[in-house]
């Protein structure tokens, strides 16, 4: 019975353990005939921290419930991020409404530096070296979908070598392939040259002395 290995990965990864982090609580009001009816609102991350992550948001009478509904609307919004050991494979910038979020990839031991929630979504995505920056609004629901965004921009280099009809050593390493290939020499015509046991004769030079001519061999 052959076994597929996809479909063993795939359960592989539903069965991981989804770690979830709030992000913010926030208490709204709607006012009715009778007065102010109040709310609350969840902004919640949830992830395996290895490579996948997800950003949910609920709205509730109560806390507790605001957060179930948030919980499993990030459920539905999982996604894989592709990595390069423990950070990103190059350099992205993230985009939704006036949130910015640049992220670059960083060199084992650097850490996540990054602050809120943009650092909450890359450590439940499994990053543990990468540096971030947010520009823009702080609007703390456009930043994580920014950052999201930034994520779901990231491609792996097999992916972009199948694309472009290369090899993966040309996407990572354009420019050694272009000085290799420039280095490697064209094929030149050689110059014709004297069979062996034959020598040229000196050239003469001319040369008028007193309205005669004198030859003397060149040097």
């Amino acid at each position: 019975m052959a076994v597929d290995v996809q479909q063993v990965r795939q359960r592989e990864i539903e069965s991981r353990e989804l770690k979830e982090r709030v992000v913010e609580i926030n208490r709204v009001a709607k006012v009715v005939k009778g007065g102010r009816r109040f709310s609350f609102t969840a902004l919640v991350v949830i992830g395996d921290e290895v490579d996948r992550v997800g950003v949910g948001y609920g709205k509730a009478r109560e806390v507790p419930l605001a957060i179930s509904k948030a919980v499993d609307d990030a459920k539905k919004n999982l996604f894989q991020v592709p990595k390069k050991g423990q950070t990103i494979t190059h350099e992205v910038v993230g985009r939704f409404a006036a949130a910015r979020v640049v992220l670059r990839p960083a060199s084992e031991g650097t850490g996540v530096i990054a602050g809120g929630g943009v650092r909450a979504v890359l450590e439940l995505g499994g990053i543990r070296d990468i540096l971030a920056k947010r520009l823009g609004t702080p609007n703390p629901i456009n930043v994580l979908k920014a950052t999201v965004d930034g994520l779901q921009q990231l491609r792996r280099p097999e992916e972009v070598a199948a694309a472009r009809g290369l090899t993966v050593q040309q996407v990572l390493f354009p420019r050694k392939q272009k000085q290799e290939a420039e280095s490697t020499p064209a094929d030149a015509e050689e110059a014709p040259q004297a069979p062996a046991g034959e020598q040229t004769e000196p050239e003469m030079e001319t040369t008028e002395t007193n309205g005669e001519a004198e030859d003397h061999p060149g040097s």
